[in-house]
Order: C-alpha cells, then structure tokens, then sequence
C-alpha cells in the first residue's frame, strides 16, 4: 500500500504562468503535458466521498486506480493509493462493469507536470479551474512552497471529483466536467 502526500492550490491565470516561470528558474525538470480522460466508478463497495475506483487514459496507455482518503482538516492530505497499468482501458471497464461497478463521473485535464528534487509538482486545467499539487513529503511541500515564492496561493481542499460534482453536467447517469472539442489536446 502506498500513501500519498500531497497539496492543492487553486490558481488564477496570473499565478499559472507564474508558477511556470518560477518551476524553471528553480532548476525543476519538466516531464511534459498529458491530456487525460478520467473515469470514476460507483459500486456497493465504495464508499462515496471516502474511496475512489479511476480508471485514467493517457493516449493509447491506462492506469486503474484505489484511493481512500484518510480524514483531516489539513490542506496536506494523505490517501491510499494503489494504481497498476492496464493494456486495454476498454476491456477494464467491461470487467469493472462485470463486477458491479459503473461510471459516474468523467472529467478531463491538461497536466504538466515537473520535478524538483524530490516533489513532483503538477499544474492542471480542468474545464472548471486551474490549480497545482504538489507530491512530497510534508517537509518537502513546504520546501518546494518556499523556493517557489509565489505570494497569495490558497490550498483547495476538495477534490476534483467533488469539484466535477459541482460544475459537471449531467448525461444520463454520469456527471461529465469535458472541455470543448477545440481545448481537449495539449
């Protein structure tokens, strides 16, 4: 089992590019931009708003995901998460569809995504906002939070499925948060 640590901030325009900037000029190491298209599935199993099943798409690659949020008021929180790669993203969700587990929310995201040391920090977009994580250790956040110097960055505490509840539509009985057709590739 592993667990991640990690942060979100919500950002304006302004302070993406500036994060980006900043990422450069502190010496962090840009890994690329992926779109993806993630899948989240509801089942008598899961317990909404604890855990989450997601199966993600990247291109022609996949990956299905587990995580269960541990609870904490703290903008630094820490999960469960165990992923593995899946060859075939279609015929996952034909098993997972098998066992009981259908879609119920779809969003889509623009990520970029960075290295410095030993975080890894991600600036996404997603059709309802713009933010940044950073993946570390606590002491290690707050380093990277320090070298970045951006002044005015506010945590996100919910998720993006939370966020995808709340400014996705809905089709049928999933609840879709998609950028149009002319934004869905980097």
């Amino acid at each position: 089992m592993h667990i991640e640590i990690e942060k979100k901030y919500r950002l304006t325009k302004k302070q993406r590019e500036e994060v980006l900037r900043r990422l450069a000029e502190i010496g962090a190491t840009s890994l690329g931009e992926v779109f993806e298209e993630n899948t989240l599935y509801q089942g008598d199993s899961l317990e909404v708003g604890q855990c989450v099943l997601r199966l993600r798409r990247v291109g022609d690659t996949a990956v299905l995901t587990y995580k269960e949020r541990f609870p904490s008021a703290a903008p630094i929180k820490r999960q469960r998460e165990d992923e593995t790669p899946v060859a075939d993203a279609d015929a996952m969700d034909a098993i997972l569809d098998a066992l009981g587990f259908t879609p119920a929310l779809v969003y889509e995201k623009r990520r970029a995504t960075w290295r410095l040391d030993d975080a890894e920090v991600v600036v996404d977009e997603l059709p309802f906002g713009l933010f940044m994580e950073i993946e570390a250790a606590e002491d290690e956040i707050k380093r990277v939070e320090h070298k970045l110097g951006i002044k005015g960055l506010k945590a996100e505490h919910a998720t993006y499925p939370h966020l995808t509840r709340l400014h996705g539509k809905p089709f049928g009985s999933v609840i879709e948060a998609r950028f149009s057709k002319e934004k869905t590739r980097p």
